[in-house]
């Protein structure tokens, strides 16, 4: 299987695509760029909105490829974890989104327009929670400080389409595993000084580190774990084989003595903090572990010590052991176990979704049906929960009310792409035609394919006995997104005609 980054350059194609049509369309209206600046220097280069249109796309293209672990569980912990640290970052206008990619290398980065995302052999290989804490927010801060638009800054005579490929380089050296990879672009984009590239991109890891430390501090979080995480990567790096994977991340983020002993002396100037690890962390880690198995794991052997009845094993790796018996195949035998955690752990979520999974996979539907609805009133409107309930209620052919409890989730939780597709499923099943094509439009959108999604929108209008506020609705969302098209597609929509396909040369 290509590896995540491989997948990354994939999506950076079209990333680089929409950055020269739109370096072409900015070179033909003059006008426009005589408008008074009222943003900051770096929006003259690329703006917010810019870097939030480059960094879905990439993730769409990893998305696109099955390289985003899109598993509700892990979604709930990495995006809490990850809302509670930028909720202490400095810039407040930037909506974060975290990812786990599907890859055992240890790496982490972040994308324009507020996008993290890290391996899960990155959340692996930390120790305690405040390690993870301490990545996520030296990525957060490469967001906050917009390195790559002021690295593209930095090459002030750059012409829009040599900005276009720089930034498409930049990108590239950012996730291919191999930073000399987007200096030799940036050198070829813009004959630039190769060493002058290399000190701004290191002067931006040691803002990344001096800001995200002051901001886990801020979130509770050890600050001093920053520093010795990036220590113990480098120091396991002298023990070559397999420890072979922390080699991308040391290239992609250098770790020199210097940079460590910064790290540490500016963690000593706050707070001492005794970390410790919540159970979100812990549950996160074994279920990653278990979803990221090779074909050489044998899910039994990993977590053999939790089969020892004469061990004492933590309840987490309990938790594991269950995960793994399903994966093997074996939910019936997951079962006790899960029971067990439940009972003695019931204010735990975790241990209710997945007990309602193993359910489900063992074929007693009612069973799991009645566990995630006493966990649904036990943790209402908890995502995970919600979701499983769901997929039971579909299994168990009561679409209407798994479209009713989704429904009721997302007008308060903004669903994932994934999630979307679910309630799209829900509602075609319970026969409600227009309302399925109306959520199949936001899976669109969220794809970057707004074509695509006017045209399943007119799906949803032609539907028999629309309500007139469903009519309306159904308008006024086609109304919005057209304006993020081109004035040909425009005027197709207004017409009613057949939309034209998009033209690969930027042409308007």
């Amino acid at each position: 299987m290509p590896s995540a980054a491989s997948l990354l350059r994939r999506a950076l194609l079209a990333a680089t695509v929409a950055l020269l049509t739109a370096s072409a369309a900015l070179a033909a209206a003059p006008t426009q760029q005589e408008l008074p600046d009222i943003g900051t220097p770096v929006d003259q280069i690329i703006t917010g909105s810019d870097e939030y249109k480059i960094g879905s796309m990439i993730i769409q293209g990893l998305r696109d490829q099955g390289q985003i672990l899109d598993d509700p569980e892990i979604n709930e912990y990495i995006q809490a974890i990850g809302s509670r640290l930028a909720s202490h970052a400095q810039e407040g206008n930037t909506k974060f989104t975290f990812f786990v990619v599907k890859d055992r290398g240890i790496n982490a980065f972040a994308l324009p327009g507020g996008f993290v995302c890290v391996n899960a052999g990155l959340l692996l290989a930390t120790t305690g929670e405040s390690e993870l804490a301490g990545v996520l927010s030296h990525e957060i801060s490469h967001v906050t400080q917009r390195h790559i638009a002021r690295s593209v800054q930095e090459q002030s005579k750059a012409s829009l389409a040599s900005t276009a490929a720089m930034l498409a380089a930049i990108l590239l050296g950012a996730v291919s595993g191999n930073s000399n990879v987007g200096m030799a672009g940036v050198m070829a984009g813009q004959s630039a000084a190769l060493q002058h590239q290399l000190n701004f991109s290191r002067d931006n890891e040691y803002e990344a580190d001096r800001v995200g430390i002051g901001v886990m501090a801020a979130a509770g979080y050890d600050p001093n774990s920053m520093g010795t995480f990036f220590e113990t990567l480098e120091r396991r790096m002298g023990n070559p084989g397999p420890n072979a994977k922390i080699l991308e991340f040391l290239q992609t983020h250098p770790v020199t003595s210097g940079r460590v002993a910064e790290a540490k002396n500016r963690a000593a100037q706050y707070p001492i903090v005794r970390p410790i690890d919540t159970t979100g962390y812990r549950l996160a880690r074994e279920r990653v572990h278990v979803m990221t198995l090779g074909p050489e794991d044998n899910p039994r052997d990993v977590y053999a010590d939790a089969a020892n009845v004469d061990l004492a094993v933590a309840d987490y790796r309990y938790y594991g052991r269950a995960l793994a018996l399903m994966q093997a195949n074996a939910p019936a035998e997951s079962l006790p176990i899960l029971k067990d955690l439940v009972q003695r752990h019931p204010d735990t979520i975790e241990y209710h979704s997945a007990l309602g999974q193993a359910l489900l996979a063992a074929g007693d539907i009612k069973q799991s049906r009645e566990v995630l609805a006493r966990a649904k009133d036990l943790f209402p409107r908890n995502v995970p929960v919600t979701v499983r309930y769901a997929e039971t209620l579909m299994r168990d052919n009561d679409a209407r009310l798994a479209h009713a409890v989704l429904l009721d989730l997302f007008n308060n939780v903004a669903p994932t792409q994934a999630q979307v597709r679910l309630i799209a499923l829900a509602a075609s099943a319970a026969g409600e035609a227009a309302e399925a094509n109306s959520y199949l439009a936001e899976y669109h959108v969220m794809s970057g394919d707004l074509t695509l999604a006017i045209e399943t929108l007119r799906l949803a209008l032609l539907t028999p006995n629309l309500t007139p506020v469903q009519r309306s609705r159904f308008k006024a969302r086609i109304d919005e997104l057209k304006e993020f098209l081109p004035p040909r597609v425009q005027a197709a929509v207004d017409r009613g005609d057949p939309l034209p396909a998009p033209q690969p040369d930027g042409r308007r």
